[in-house]
């Protein structure tokens, strides 16, 4: 995929003239890094932020003993770490590719110049965060308010809703990275998953999950797991 054809398939850019997709190519990064590189560490300075075109990048944090709690998984045409590019901060969060990924880095002050001459790309990129705001702070009443039943089953809800409706899911990851993202251990997770099976709730076969039961699993979500 050729990068102007990449740039037009990024949602942050819908619309854009082809004149500003040239703009746009003129002033980032294509990098590739392997499975498990690190892209950016907390604390680092913020230069620029990414869009992953292909691959998978996880966001998460590290506590003072080192145990990980994952905020955000990205797919392609996602952007991550742009927040700094705008607050003038340091990354909060690490950031690090779960397999293979490409990437798009645009420099902080060449994308600033860009959009004061294009007020679109600002309208385009406050819509992708105001949806990443509504996300983390399902996150964050998932992670305080529920248990670890409550999470998975919202979880699972989500995901449905991300393909409309549809009670056919396969998840992107592994089931100890789906464990990192609900704040539980893997061993945890997969005792849920059994209950959940033998409550006739789902029905799992590796990492394909069938929801049987939405309304009890709207239930579970809503009540926290308690």
């Amino acid at each position: 995929m050729t990068i102007l054809r990449a740039i037009a398939h990024i949602p942050l850019f819908e619309g854009l003239p082809a004149d500003q997709l040239e703009d746009l190519a003129m002033i980032l990064a294509d990098q590739v890094f392997r499975r498990g590189a690190v892209i950016f560490s907390e604390g680092e300075e913020g230069k620029g932020f990414y869009v992953v075109i292909q691959g998978r990048v996880k966001v998460y944090k590290l506590s003072a003993d080192g145990k990980e709690q994952i905020l955000h998984i990205f797919g392609p045409g996602e952007p991550f770490g742009e927040v700094p590019v705008f607050t003038g901060q340091n990354f909060p969060a690490h950031a690090e590719a779960m397999e293979e990924s490409r990437v798009f880095f645009f420099p902080k002050q060449s994308f600033v110049n860009l959009i004061k001459q294009n007020p679109a790309l600002a309208l385009n990129m406050l819509g992708i965060l105001s949806k990443r705001l509504r996300r983390f702070t399902a996150l964050i009443d998932d992670l305080s308010l529920k248990e670890v039943p409550g999470r998975l089953a919202a979880y699972l809800l989500y995901l449905s809703k991300q393909k409309k409706g549809s009670p056919d899911l396969e998840l992107s990851i592994t089931k100890a990275q789906l464990a990192g993202l609900l704040g539980t251990i893997p061993e945890t997770l997969s005792r849920i998953l059994a209950k959940m099976a033998a409550q006739g709730l789902i029905e799992t076969q590796g990492r394909r999950i069938k929801i049987l039961d939405g309304r009890s699993l709207q239930e579970l979500a809503e009540s926290g797991g308690r």
